[in-house]
């Protein structure tokens, strides 16, 4: 098969959860640059507006939608009239997450008491879980009502290598958010399997995006991790343009309930 097979997402039906900044957007882009049809779903208006104009610029054929994960009735609405728009939904990225924050330690390895355990706040434990966890399981359960009844589709969460170890610079919110994804992802992949339906993770490692208000595009917090990575340098958005192309595309047509790590080796330890 030739290249451009094997990577063809011409014309597929695509709906891209937080995909207004980050790595969202840069799922959306290399979607919309490659020929598919993309909506791009996101709770920042401004910033969704921006994206969507900047693709269409481009010739994508890209619309936008308001969505906050936390509406479970909103995100399956947006679900249904995606499908109704273009008539199938083929790809869904479901993206949209949240930080939690530093970790317990701070970068020289000192603690950080505001981060301990025991004074982390209630409001922010409960946001989390409803956007990185029960945001996730909306999105999956609205897009596999269609894909079942179709017989195909894929979907891809965005998860992260927190599900894979303890994290000490990370808050623990945010690790305990996203720890269900991965065994989300192999339930749901078994149970559609006979589908056709295609069920994966993308688990990145720190990347310089928004989240966080955007800590890691700073270049004094940007530095530690840099350094705590093998490569030398963490991700950027659009490191993960590759892997979002292979798991929409017949190159992964045998592939399901995978978790892909994108860390630039940062799980294997520091090198030098």
């Amino acid at each position: 098969m030739k290249i451009k097979q094997l990577f063809d997402v011409k014309g597929l039906a695509t709906l891209v959860t937080g995909g207004a900044s980050g790595i969202g957007f840069a799922c959306a882009e290399a979607m919309s640059d490659n020929g598919a049809r993309v909506t791009i779903a996101d709770a920042n208006g401004d910033a969704l507006k921006e994206a969507v104009a900047k693709l269409q610029a481009r010739g994508g054929d890209v619309r936008g939608v308001s969505l906050d994960v936390t509406d479970r009735a909103a995100v399956r609405r947006v679900v249904d009239e995606t499908a109704a728009h273009y008539g199938r939904i083929d790809v869904v990225f479901a993206n949209a997450g949240i930080s939690g924050g530093p970790g317990f330690l701070n970068p020289d390895r000192t603690r950080n008491p505001d981060r301990m355990l025991e004074n982390l706040p209630d409001e922010l434990i409960d946001r989390l879980i409803e956007v990185n966890y029960k945001g996730i399981f909306t999105t999956i359960q609205a897009a596999a009502r269609h894909m079942r009844a179709q017989k195909s589709g894929r979907i891809i969460v965005t998860s992260t290598i927190s599900t894979f170890h303890a994290e000490v610079f990370v808050g623990a919110p945010y690790v305990i958010s996203k720890a269900g994804l991965m065994q989300m992802v192999r339930q749901v992949a078994i149970e559609l399997a006979g589908y056709n339906v295609q069920v994966n993770a993308m688990a990145p490692g720190p990347f310089a995006t928004n989240i966080g208000g955007g800590r890691l595009q700073d270049p004094s917090a940007r530095s530690f991790f840099d350094k705590q990575s093998p490569s030398h340098r963490i991700g950027r958005p659009e490191d993960i343009q590759g892997l979002a192309l292979f798991l929409a595309s017949p190159a992964s047509s045998h592939i399901t309930g995978a978790q892909i790590v994108i860390d630039g080796g940062a799980t294997l330890g520091m090198a030098d």
